[in-house]
């Protein structure tokens, strides 16, 4: 039987005015068309901060500041299985640009289920739509986190 290949990916929820920033990943690309939160894999050796302002310059051309912890995650898909470790982060300098992304939009937490993402962020748009909340966040957080 094949070892499963792990693949850690930095995700960042930026909010600005109520609304969070996401992406639409282009045409051709893995999941191309789904919406995502800014981000993306880690280099070997790559510290999870050092990743995601590595990821936010290339893609938004944006550099962040108060990379808060918020919560890490656990997928497997088909081909690999994905560790995603998300912060909170401010905007330090920059406008956000699609540099790699075919778009960009600031939405409402309402808003968000309107937009298709991965099945790997359900968990977090739960979270952000205020659809999971208290306990039943602590243990869905608890149970994506073990072993990880």
């Amino acid at each position: 039987m094949a070892t499963r290949r792990t693949i850690h990916v930095a995700l960042a929820v930026i909010s600005r005015q109520g609304r969070y920033l996401i992406c639409r990943r282009r045409a051709g690309a893995f999941l191309g068309g789904y919406w995502e939160f800014p981000g993306g894999k880690c280099e070997p050796g790559e510290s999870w901060e050092t990743c995601l302002r590595r990821e936010l310059k290339e893609e938004l051309g944006l550099a962040v500041t108060a990379l808060k912890p918020f919560t890490r995650l656990r997928h497997r898909y088909k081909a690999a299985t994905i560790t995603f470790n998300v912060f909170q982060c401010r905007i330090a300098r920059g406008t956000p640009r699609p540099l790699d992304a075919q778009a960009l939009r600031w939405v409402t937490p309402g808003q968000l289920r309107r937009y298709r993402f991965p099945p790997a962020n359900r968990p977090l748009l739960a979270i952000l739509s205020g659809r999971l909340s208290g306990p039943q966040r602590r243990g869905i957080i608890a149970s994506l986190n073990e072993g990880g």
